[in-house]
């Protein structure tokens, strides 16, 4: 009965599949190399194909680009090392002694594929935690992106854990006629809507713009999307907004990383008042936002968002 088991674990192995995770932008920049030499020899190598999103082509909610690895599994595990391996050099470059072998890797599943990955019970995930011994962790659905059919697993550890983690997981997707039917899902969110907010369809947009769909954004009464305008709203306006200053830190995100996300996904400009520098008769920060009534109501609504997520804490 054993050996019956192993024989259809091999078939699997040679089933069309892929892999779908997130990268800095930086990070991307180090897998396509110069000229794209560093991607061409990670296929070559592995034998699977490497597809990386555009520039500003990120996943909701985030500043990351994604990567997508199609192939044989055995390939897309043998290109998975390679781009971990690269990724971890790297960060050891930069930051010598000082960089954590611990790092994250965030892939992308489908919410209907994440129940196979949980098990009843949480048998299975429980199960990959234990052979793996890397931590893994699945997001809960966001509902606050409309349209988003994804969430996060996020798996710490070593790289040989993250890289086991990484082996059952994928066994485990493999299996399921659904996840291969989303291989051909395109890399773009821009359908995306975050909390109403109304994007431009993918195909009206231009190459250089990537995904900064959200950029034109047109507000209904109440704050709801509405019909997609060529946005000619005047940009100069400005409003000012107060923050909690023990609040500040979750908006401008770790070097900047929230406050550069939230300008590119609403359009709008954000300026954040000087330590000290206060609203009037209160202890909160000024933050002006400008650009179009869209954009502003836009980053005031994600600025506030990340607030209440600060303050449930």
């Amino acid at each position: 009965m054993r050996r019956c088991i192993k024989l259809r674990k091999s078939y699997d192995k040679e089933k069309h599949t892929y892999i779908k995770f997130l990268v800095s932008n930086a990070a991307a920049g180090s897998v396509i190399g110069k000229g794209g030499s560093t991607i061409t020899d990670f296929q070559s190598q592995s034998g699977a194909r490497i597809q990386l999103s555009r520039n500003h082509e990120f996943f909701p909610g985030t500043s990351d680009r994604i990567i997508m690895i199609s192939g044989a599994f055995n390939d897309i595990i043998k290109a998975m090392e390679l781009i971990l391996a690269k990724l971890l050099s790297e960060a050891h470059a930069e930051d010598g002694d000082d960089a954590d072998p611990k790092s994250k890797v965030r892939l992308i599943v489908p919410n209907s594929s994440c129940g196979g990955i949980i098990g009843k019970g949480g048998a299975t995930i429980k199960s990959f935690i234990e052979d793996s011994q890397a931590g893994i962790k699945i997001s809960p659905q966001d509902h606050n992106f409309i349209g988003l059919n994804d969430r996060l697993v996020t798996l710490t550890g070593s790289p040989e854990e993250q890289m086991r983690a990484i082996y059952l997981i994928l066994s485990k997707l493999t299996e399921d006629a659904h996840y291969s039917q989303s291989m051909n899902t395109p890399f773009s969110y821009a359908g995306v809507n975050f909390s109403g907010f109304h994007g431009i369809p993918y195909t009206y947009m231009l190459p250089s713009l990537g995904t900064v769909a959200y950029n034109a954004i047109h507000f209904g009464p109440n704050g709801t999307g509405g019909k997609f305008q060529n946005n000619k709203e005047d940009r100069g306006n400005s409003v000012t907004i107060g923050v909690a200053d023990e609040h500040i830190g979750v908006v401008v995100g770790r070097g900047g990383r929230n406050i550069m996300e939230i300008s590119q996904v609403s359009g709008a400009r954000i300026k954040i008042s000087d330590r000290g520098d206060f609203m009037s008769g209160t202890s909160d920060r000024k933050v002006t936002i400008t650009g179009s009534q869209g954009a502003i109501r836009a980053a005031e609504a994600m600025i506030m968002q990340k607030v209440a997520s600060a303050a449930e804490r």
